[in-house]
């Protein structure tokens, strides 16, 4: 290495405030605006109430990425929510954390993904009755096996895809708006304000990513003023090209139409331009969902390797490899775990609504505890180079919210979301094993 590298152990605060806002955009625009649209819409009862879920959906994503902007702050090196949980609440959290993440947080999310490359892909490659379930394990399988080699998509391929997904957005709002409304069939009596909670599963779903905004906070210029700059500007941009795109889907198809789409994206295509634009708008994103499926295998596995260098019980899951520098114990049971996990989403309705099911109230009861984390710090009056404004606010919205998504899903989502709660609690004796190795004291410190 380079004599005048940095080794100061601290990251450089190079970062201004438009390129911390943009990376806060490529990290949340993703493949679920293809997908969600179609859900969210079945959850609410006019096109009044969609739009205003996804307006609330940002606000809900602003007050929590100030909240892990404050604890970003505060651990700039840290690991993420697992490090926040394991100094806040001790060891054991943090392992019932890894054990989440691995069995329902972040492997939900690989089968979710997988679904909805799937749904896409069977738009041009139809494979029958269980086509999606079939294109879900080959995605899967593929992917793994690609990271079992050692060679995983690099950086800037993951740069370019993010860059082809938002490329896809622009083009489906432009292609929404340049055709005069149809008249769209009248909307059917739908749900209220109870699976409107359900509908904010969805809509939270779309916005997910901004958690890593947690990792800007030690290489931004000036954090005190930018960070809050640099959250509501790139909050901002995505509400309105979520807004936009999904006022252009309503254009299109109305909300009784839109409730009907399962590849949204691609229908619009289809109807404003034809039938040859839906096949190449699918295969940009089965693409950008493939870039994001290997994302999620690669990230996944290492929090299995987390868990088994932690908790000697499972200590084969920390083996890492140095040929390939993989964990490849970890590949392996988070590909088998997705896996069941596809082929559970396959006897239900939706594969990818299940998943989401799934996943939702796990999720949203640690990121409870992470607004309760707020709190916790604060009290141990540990110095923060960024503390958020109009505390204790935000953290109250930002747990409140998360007690309305917990309840949401587990009310109105079906059996997915209780079988994730139950793999949660299955991980329980494991959290037996951790004790008595560190006290949440000395994880503060």
């Amino acid at each position: 290495m380079s004599n005048s590298a940095n080794t100061s152990g601290k990251p450089l605060q190079l970062l201004s405030v438009s390129a911390g806002a943009a990376f806060i955009i490529g990290i949340v625009i993703g493949i679920g605006i293809f997908r969600t649209p179609s859900l969210v819409a079945s959850g609410v009862s006019s096109e009044t109430l969609f739009i205003a879920a996804w307006l609330l959906g940002g606000l809900i994503m602003l007050v929590g990425a100030l909240c892990y902007a404050e604890l970003g702050s505060a651990h700039p090196d840290a690991g993420g929510e697992y490090h926040f949980l394991r100094r806040a609440f001790g060891k054991q959290i943090g392992v019932l954390f890894v054990w989440a993440r691995g069995t329902v947080i972040q492997t939900g999310a690989i089968a979710a993904v997988a679904f909805v490359y799937a749904d896409y892909a069977s738009n041009i490659v139809p494979l029958g009755a269980y086509s999606s379930a079939i294109h879900a394990v080959i995605g899967v399988a593929a992917l793994t096996a690609l990271n079992l080699v050692g060679t995983p998509l690099g950086a800037r391929a993951q740069v370019i895809l993010t860059t082809l997904t938002i490329v896809a957005l622009i083009t489906v709002i432009v292609a929404g708006f340049s055709t005069a409304g149809a008249t769209h069939p009248p909307v059917q009596a739908g749900s209220q304000w109870g699976t409107f909670g359900l509908a904010m599963v969805f809509v939270l779903l779309t916005y997910g990513g901004w958690n890593e905004v947690a990792y800007l906070s030690g290489e931004l210029k000036d954090v005190r003023r930018n960070m809050v700059r640099t959250l509501l500007l790139g909050t901002a941009a995505v509400v309105v090209l979520y807004v936009l795109a999904n006022l252009a889907y309503l254009n299109v198809f109305g909300l009784e139409g839109l409730r009907k789409s399962q590849t949204v994206g691609a229908d619009l295509m289809r109807v404003v331009v034809g039938d040859w634009s839906a096949v190449v708008f699918s295969l940009i994103v089965c693409v950008c969902a493939l870039s994001t499926l290997n994302a999620t295998i690669f990230t996944g596995a290492r929090a299995y390797y987390a868990l088994g260098r932690d908790v000697p019980a499972v200590g084969k899951l920390g083996i890492w490899e140095e040929r390939g520098d993989k964990p490849t114990n970890a590949l392996l049971l988070q590909a088998a775990i997705a896996l069941a996990l596809v082929a559970f989403g396959s006897t239900t309705r939706d594969g990818f609504e299940s998943m989401v099911a799934y996943t939702a109230p796990v999720f949203w009861f640690f990121l409870f505890l992470i607004a309760l984390s707020v709190f916790v710090f604060r009290n141990r009056g540990i110095d923060l180079p960024y503390r958020l404004p109009l505390y204790p606010l935000p953290p109250i919205l930002f747990g409140a919210a998360a007690l309305w998504m917990i309840y949401s899903s587990i009310a109105y989502a079906g059996i997915g979301s209780i079988v994730g709660v139950v793999v949660l609690l299955a991980g329980l004796p494991l959290v037996l094993f951790a004790r008595g190795s560190g006290t949440s004291t000395e994880a503060a410190e």
